[in-house]
């Protein structure tokens, strides 16, 4: 399999390329050239595998450099019982007397995200890499946060050889327990800054960082190479498509549909990669019917799947949800280049114009392709609360605020569509991470803000007879290891201290 990049380029890219180094050259993203479809002999061989054999098969056929027996290797590691407690993509039927509701719960891992699907394999998959390259540079894993990816990114190169990763989050624009989750990180190699501003401030920080020519020559000098955890890392996608194929081979397992039945899935969505990934299992033969992009406040992508005009000059919103807190979604361009069959000119058109002048808007054709499979959403935080109230009391599940988010979108979606399908709920964290408003959704009661984040994990516990996760437990007790602060246009400058360099 050769990779492409979405802005265009002759070159083509083995997997290994694409994995060490992130992004393309020209600040495009990484696409395989073609995508690999499944038979239908496919499926039922799946059927019988465990996660890992069902994860390394759906990455053989992208990631053609490693062989099945390496995948395989790096599968039963990333996902064995000591790091999920429980099958790591688990399709849970909500209601014994709903037979067309399923959650596909995400977050058993050690940070408590669906991130650690990915970011539990990347390590192994970006030193695999790196070797087979003949590289033996340090690797510096350079990352923005809304929450979730930087913990998950932080915990998988927790002190893996030869690497290094820095962590960029928005100061206060994440939950109390994200913060202490990151805070609190160990690990010789790993480091974590908060930057004043939004996500979107650190992300686009980031991708000016990987197209700095002279950083990059000065990284060289030293025998440092960059690359990234985010979502843009084809790495990082990968392991996403396998969870989505998975989750079609259960729900054939346990006859819940038959051959070929169309379901569809929710998504919460900020940076497009996770909803990106379910369209790919689609591509593969998976029946989707329609993919849901729920939104909160920040309702970007919402908009967009209705005009067709990405447009960021808006309010931003720091909001209940804040792994969702987006307005620019870098996975979106992936898709955009899918569905313009590869016209690398006219993405880059978009692209330009939406660093330029923060809007761009597609041609109807590409609308209505997109149009024929995702269906937008949003809900505000109120919404939120009550719908968290709402499926506990209905399915006696606790979920967290950006699963209410999905759920939320989707009933209005069903009612006004009149959509009867099965769907599954994609649960992205852990309740406890957002303990504050679970609570508050779960007792249909305001509680006093100034309660700890642990008493408030108690309660939901005892409430919900759910056991709080390890890794988030007592993290208030957990002494602090990071706690610098920097504006947004220091990132380059912090890193060059971090690294001990001057470019």
């Amino acid at each position: 399999m050769q990779y492409i990049s979405t802005r265009g380029g002759d070159y083509r890219y083995s997997s290994a390329e694409a994995i060490r180094a992130g992004i393309a050259p020209n600040g495009g993203l990484f696409v395989p050239a073609s995508i690999p479809k499944l038979t239908s002999q496919d499926i039922q061989d799946l059927i019988e595998m465990d996660y890992p054999h069902r994860a390394a098969t759906i990455l053989s056929r992208y990631l053609t450099d490693f062989t099945f027996d390496e995948l395989l290797e790096y599968t039963n590691l990333a996902y064995s019982e000591e790091k999920f407690d429980d099958f790591p993509a688990k399709v849970t039927q909500l209601n014994p007397y709903n037979k067309k509701t399923f959650m596909l719960e995400l977050w058993h891992g050690p940070t408590s995200a669906f991130k650690d699907m990915a970011l539990q394999l990347l390590p192994y998959l970006m030193t695999a890499a790196a070797r087979k390259l003949g590289e033996e540079k340090e690797i510096c894993i350079l990352t923005a946060t809304s929450g979730d990816t930087g913990k998950a990114a932080l915990e998988g190169f927790k002190d893996v050889p030869n690497t290094r990763v820095i962590v960029f989050y928005p100061h206060n624009g994440v939950s109390k327990i994200q913060y202490l989750q990151m805070a609190t990180q160990t690990g010789d190699n790993c480091h974590v800054v908060a930057v004043k501003g939004s996500f979107d401030d650190t992300q686009s920080g980031v991708k000016t960082i990987f197209g700095d020519l002279s950083l990059a020559e000065t990284l060289a000098e030293n025998n440092r190479v960059l690359s990234s955890a985010n979502s843009i890392n084809w790495g990082r996608l990968v392991p996403q498509i396998a969870y989505y194929v998975s989750t079609y081979v259960d729900l054939l397992k346990g006859e819940h549909i038959k051959p070929g039945e169309a379901f569809n899935v929710v998504v919460p969505t900020g940076n497009f990669g996770n909803i990106l990934a379910a369209w790919y299992a689609m591509q593969m033969g998976v029946p989707i019917g329609k993919l849901i992009c729920a939104s909160n406040r920040n309702k970007i992508l919402s908009d967009f799947l209705r005009s067709g005009t990405y447009d960021r000059n808006r309010p931003f919103f720091m909001t209940n949800s804040p792994s969702m807190d987006f307005l620019i979604s870098s996975n979106l361009e992936r898709l955009l280049f899918e569905l313009t069959d590869h016209d690398a000119d006219q993405v880059s058109t978009w692209m330009e114009a939406l660093q330029d002048e923060g809007v761009y808007v597609i041609d109807d054709r590409t609308k209505k392709r997109i149009q024929s499979v995702f269906v937008g959403g949003f809900c505000d935080e109120k919404g939120t609360i009550k719908t968290i109230g709402d499926v506990y009391q209905e399915y006696d599940h606790v979920v967290d605020t950006h699963t209410a988010v999905g759920f939320n979108v989707y009933e209005r979606y069903a009612k006004r569509a009149q959509d009867d399908r099965v769907v599954v709920f994609v649960s992205t964290a852990s309740p406890f991470k957002f303990a504050g408003a679970v609570v508050t959704g779960v007792f249909d009661e305001e509680f006093d803000e100034t309660i700890d984040e642990q008493t408030l994990m108690d309660m939901l516990a005892k409430e919900s007879d759910m056991p709080i996760p390890s890794g988030l437990d007592k993290l208030s007790e957990r002494p602090i290891k990071h706690d610098l602060v920097i504006s947004k246009e220091r990132m380059k400058e912090t890193i060059e201290t971090i690294l001990n360099i001057n470019s």
